[in-house]
């Protein structure tokens, strides 16, 4: 800038990483990721099959690969209330999942929404594989509300179930926890 000499020496940066992050204080609790014994990856390596009807009490959930996708609705604390309400089952059957995570018009404007914010996708991308992404983001927006930013959440084998049968693929991710990325 003109009229003004800076001297590089005389120049002060201050920098203050997580001035603004959260403090756990004494007697909070760890979370259950940072006291679990078990590595994520050892529990996710159990490739084996187990029966559906061991894990599952909705009887709508589908075989998964990992111990960790191999969770019921009915298993999450946070689906209890919808559950209840409805009464019914399994959260596929509740008027609000079918309505906001299947329905084509609706992921339609979320699809225009994510355009928004990601830019255009390319040609040869699949609609089907976006509009199942915004159905996951969906469903966990509707139960979890907002998650914070690479917050990631499982979602019930049930809930992937459908929402692959509505916007089918030829292959599949699958739940990856972020650092997996």
């Amino acid at each position: 800038m003109a009229g003004i000499d800076l001297n590089p020496d005389e120049i002060q940066f201050i920098v203050q990483p997580y001035q603004f992050e959260p403090h756990r204080g004494p007697e909070q609790p760890l979370s259950s990721s940072e006291s679990s014994s078990e590595s994520d990856s050892e529990r996710d390596s159990d490739i084996d099959d187990v029966a559906t009807d061991e894990w599952c009490t909705c009887n709508n959930c589908v075989a998964m690969p990992t111990a960790t996708e191999r969770r019921c609705c009915q298993s999450f604390a946070v689906c209890q209330p919808k559950l209840d309400e409805a009464t019914i089952t399994c959260i596929t059957m509740h008027e609000a999942f079918q309505v906001n995570c299947l329905n084509h018009h609706v992921l339609e404007l979320s699809f225009y929404e994510y355009l928004d914010y990601n830019g255009p996708i390319g040609d040869e991308e699949p609609v089907h594989e976006l509009y199942r992404y915004i159905a996951y983001r969906r469903y966990t927006r509707w139960l979890w509300h907002r998650l914070g930013k690479k917050t990631r959440k499982v979602i019930p084998s049930c809930v992937v179930s459908a929402i692959r049968t509505r916007f089918p693929s030829d292959e599949y991710t699958g739940f990856r926890y972020l650092r997996d990325y």
